[in-house]
């Protein structure tokens, strides 16, 4: 079966066909095909026609750091580097409470014995499998884990990460999400979990997934982030009415996995940022370049 998270071919919106749609790049996963199903589908009046190719959150970083999408769904922990070319738009990310990163092990392998305790100590000499380097799972696990040397660091597809860690090819994971949902039938257990991590020192919601719009775009177009926020409403107006695409690009992932995944990672913060999401951006991406991990953000975020 050929992988959802690979970059996949386009499809186009309905709409005015003497223009070309504007780029959009997503991920197959439930809550980005949820959010965008109406924008995907020429559904919000006035809003631009869009072509979609989805990819892994891994690609879609490399694609914005290439230029290639007018709009891009990438990490916030990417942020630093794009935002000389691209905008954050308020609306159609990921930002939430309880849907942090999960550090996994093998329930009888390294670490086993230190499950939930929160403590980065038992990786020491790990071989880490991560969904990417400059995702936002990634940069928690880097400021969570400092000090502490782990063997190596290598980048899967976050779909092949549990099997490679119940497969003993791997000492532990990190992973993002439905796995949070799915760990225990690979017969892993958690070691810790980033998000109650993050949110106990810093009582902040998670920033993981932003939208990004290009600067370069002509004024045109209209206003983006009403359009992803049209959107977003439109989803949660009528949940069915995405349900079969949704469906199509989950990788067979049961219905109420699905729907466990769309109620956990769409939410007030994906129709506006609004003050605390935006310092969650803040406080993440400045902890992140005073630890040298990332530059210093190079334009204001709103």
């Amino acid at each position: 079966m050929t992988s959802p998270y690979a970059a996949g071919p386009a499809v186009a919106a309905a709409g005015d066909a003497g223009t070309r749609p504007l780029s959009l790049a997503i991920s197959p996963c439930p809550n980005d095909t949820f959010a965008f199903h109406a924008l995907a589908f020429g559904l919000v009046p006035g809003a631009p026609r869009v072509s979609v190719t989805f990819a892994d959150i891994d690609v879609l970083n490399a694609r914005a750091a290439e230029g290639r999408d007018e709009l891009v769904k990438v990490s916030y922990a990417a942020l630093p580097w794009l935002l000389g070319h691209y905008r954050l738009l308020p609306s159609g990310g990921a930002v939430g409470r309880g849907c942090g990163p999960l550090v996994l092990t093998r329930a009888d392998g390294a670490g086993a014995e230190a499950a939930g305790s929160g403590s980065p100590a038992a990786l020491r000499g790990a071989r880490v499998a991560i969904p990417g380097t400059r995702t936002t799972a990634y940069l928690l696990f880097r400021l969570w884990a400092a000090g502490v040397d782990v063997a190596s660091i290598d980048v899967l597809p976050f779909d092949q990460i549990m099997p490679a860690v119940r497969d003993g090819r791997y000492d532990a994971g990190l992973v993002i999400h439905e796995s949070r949902f799915t760990y225990p039938s690979y017969g892993l257990t958690a070691l810790a979990d980033l998000g109650d991590w993050w949110e106990g020192s810093t009582g902040l919601p998670i920033p993981l997934g932003a939208i990004l719009a290009r600067r370069d775009l002509p004024e045109g177009v209209g206003d983006l982030g009403a359009a992803v926020r049209a959107s977003v409403a439109a989803a949660f107006a009528d949940r069915q009415a995405s349900a079969e695409w949704v469906l199509a690009h989950s990788q067979e992932m049961a219905p109420d996995v699905v729907e466990a995944h769309i109620r956990l990672y769409v939410n007030d913060f994906s129709l506006d940022l609004g003050d605390e999401g935006y310092a969650a951006v803040e406080e993440l991406l400045g902890r992140a370049a005073a630890a040298g991990l990332v530059p210093a953000l190079p334009a204001a975020l709103r």
